[in-house]
């Protein structure tokens, strides 16, 4: 509701031109997903919304595994069976199928990142929040992060210095070709992978955030505006209706978006354990 506020802000204070704009947008967009009016401050540390909402994911995470999977009954309530598909989804079909039957033991990470970017996306559509806390660069880098730390540290710990040599100097590769495959891998390994695994979910939540934003502030706006530009108006309900079209699509992106994240990163934990292939 914060962003559409805003938009209307800017119609009300002659900011946007409803006559002669078709969409409706602030001159600075960033308005849409920053939150930086700390709530209160703790020392040097400020409590924002969006601090707030990073940890609101993280309560609804634990209580939808703690209520779901509490009690070990023969026949679960709905509730319990849905949590339960999703466990088994993650370490049968994501840890298991990916790495392996050591996938196991990396059930616990990969099922709490796929569970708070899925909240966290899904917040976009929650009433009242409309905000997608992975829109903010700094969730999704943290995340990353914290893989890159895990492969890396894994593909040592289980190979050595071959982990290295191996990505360096790949033996499959015919010797010609070798040292310009092993750049490509070192870079690709060490240096792109946490970029690219951040970018790409940071930049599919805020692309879909600001189309939210935009068709259905739009849509308010020029609808309140029909006193002043008459039929015109007609464009804020189309606009509006494709706002409601575009949470359908962004509830399939929010729930892709975990699916990708949490993918790769099983893919990568299974290059750093078997190197080779």
């Amino acid at each position: 509701m914060g962003r559409l506020t805003t938009l209307l802000w800017a119609v009300e204070h002659h900011e946007c031109d409803v006559e002669n704009e078709v969409i409706c947008a602030p001159e600075n967009v960033n308005i849409l997903f920053e939150y930086k009016e700390p709530w209160f401050s703790v020392g040097p540390v400020n409590f924002t919304r969006t601090s707030f909402l990073i940890f609101l994911a993280a309560a609804v995470v634990i209580g939808l595994l703690y209520f779901g999977l509490r009690r070990n009954r023969l026949v679960p309530t709905k509730f319990e069976a849905a949590i339960q598909s999703l466990v088994e989804f993650v370490r049968d079909g994501i840890a298991r199928d990916i790495i392996g039957p050591e996938g196991v033991r990396y059930t616990p990470y990969l099922l709490s990142i796929f569970m708070l970017i899925l909240v966290g996306n899904l917040f976009e559509l929650a009433p009242l929040i409309n905000f997608p806390i992975t829109s903010r660069m700094a969730l999704p880098a943290f995340l990353s992060l914290i893989t890159y730390v895990i492969f890396v540290f894994v593909g040592f710990k289980k190979n050595g210095i071959r982990y290295l040599t191996d990505t360096a100097w790949p033996k499959a590769v015919p010797i010609g070709l070798r040292w310009l495959v092993g750049l490509i891998e070192i870079v690709s390994t060490f240096i792109l992978r946490p970029i690219t695994l951040a970018v790409r979910l940071f930049a599919n939540l805020v692309a879909g955030h600001l189309m939210l934003s935009l068709l259905l502030g739009s849509g308010i706006a020029f609808v309140l505006a029909v006193g002043e530009i008459g039929p015109k108006a007609g464009i804020g309900v189309v606009w509006f209706a494709f706002g409601l079209l575009m949470f359908v699509f962004e509830l399939l992106v929010g729930v892709l978006q975990a699916y990708i994240f949490t993918l790769l990163t099983a893919v990568y934990i299974q290059t750093s354990i078997h190197p080779a292939h």
